[in-house]
């Protein structure tokens, strides 16, 4: 066995032999495929098969890959009703037999849909794969952070004022050219900022971050998820944030590689429409409607567009995990960007 990628089996083998030998003797690493933010390998064992997950090669921007994040919130949720992967074991960056922090959980197996409109399924399963997520979210957003000791993963309170803040520095920081939809965004969202959602409102919830069909193992027969990955973005939150993340599907392009919901019909592919998923969603946690669905939404194209553009800058630095994948995420940028501010034109004044 040698370097698989930029990970040493030869050093991992040992390492894991010593600090977790419950799972048994290394045979082999396999890199996945997919994946742009942090690496994720097979890990074949002579017991079973399991999943690492470790943070990406060089220079790393501030906050970000935070794979210990990762196993925390994962870790917490096990007992939930959150379907998640088991946790069995960390290793932060000092004691990583190759010098960078990973996890490793059990693999859950299952179907992928990385097309929303899910053309190998029936609109039965269709819709029973949409339903399944619904659940799972609301879920999600009924943890109380206190009971699973997770008080302190993140600051209560003003999340999308904080968010704005460092989506904007990081969007900077990483830009290889000047985009006026991005700057226009910047400053609308500053200027648009809903009142301040912290405990007062009974805004504060466990966010994903991430949160979309991709996402998601879901079980090969049943229309349920199985397991909920990639936490990297977690934190403690408004709740509406993963909502409106997860709504932009329904508005972006199915061509393109954007991997949207728009100009299909839906109805027909047995997809709930937007407006019938929020409603669902706000049905089952008991909650009114959303005000400011405007200002979540062009919030979550911005996010996106800021997230992608630090995975183009990582390509371009030679660090990313995809690098031809990365690269053509260039040209969505422009696009969520537009598609941003076209929402701030059409809404009422």
């Amino acid at each position: 066995m040698g370097a698989i990628g930029d990970i040493d089996v030869r050093a991992l083998a040992p390492y894991l032999a010593e600090a977790a030998p419950g799972l048994g003797r290394v045979l082999g690493l396999d890199k996945f495929a997919t994946g742009q933010s942090n690496p994720t390998y097979k890990l074949r064992c002579d017991t079973r098969t399991y999943v690492l997950r470790a943070k990406p090669p060089g220079v790393l921007l501030k906050s970000a890959h935070q794979v210990g994040r990762e196993y925390r919130v994962m870790k917490a949720l096990e007992a939930s009703a959150v379907p998640v992967p088991r946790m069995l074991h960390m290793a932060e960056d000092a004691a990583s037999p190759f010098g960078r922090a990973f996890f490793i959980m059990e693999l859950v197996e299952g179907p992928i849909y990385w097309d929303p409109a899910m053309p190998e399924a029936d609109a039965a399963r269709r819709a029973g794969v949409y339903d399944a997520m619904n659940q799972t979210l609301a879920a999600l957003h009924d943890v109380v952070p206190g009971d699973a000791g997770l008080a302190e993963f993140g600051r209560p309170g003003q999340y999308f004022s904080r968010q704005t803040d460092r989506w904007s520095q990081q969007y900077t920081a990483s830009k290889l050219q000047e985009n006026a939809d991005m700057e226009r965004l910047m400053a609308w969202l500053t200027e648009a900022m809903p009142p301040e959602d912290g405990p007062e409102g009974g805004q504060v919830a466990l966010v994903h971050g991430d949160f979309r069909l991709d996402n998601m193992i879901f079980d090969a027969k049943d229309p349920r998820v199985a397991a909920l990955l990639d936490w990297e973005l977690s934190t403690l939150g408004h709740p509406l944030a993963d909502l409106a993340y997860q709504c932009m599907q329904w508005r972006l392009p199915h061509q393109g590689g954007m991997r949207g919901l728009g100009g299909l019909d839906r109805a027909a592919l047995g997809i709930p429409s937007e407006a019938d998923y929020v409603a669902r969603y706000c049905e089952r946690r008991g909650i009114a409607e959303p005000e400011n669905w405007t200002f979540y939404l062009a919030f979550s194209f911005f996010r996106l567009a800021a997230i992608l553009t630090g995975v183009v800058r990582r390509a371009h630095d030679g660090n990313a995990s995809n690098p031809e994948t990365a690269r053509s995420y260039a040209a969505a940028i422009p696009l969520l960007a537009g598609a941003a501010c076209a929402l701030i034109d059409e809404a009422p004044q």
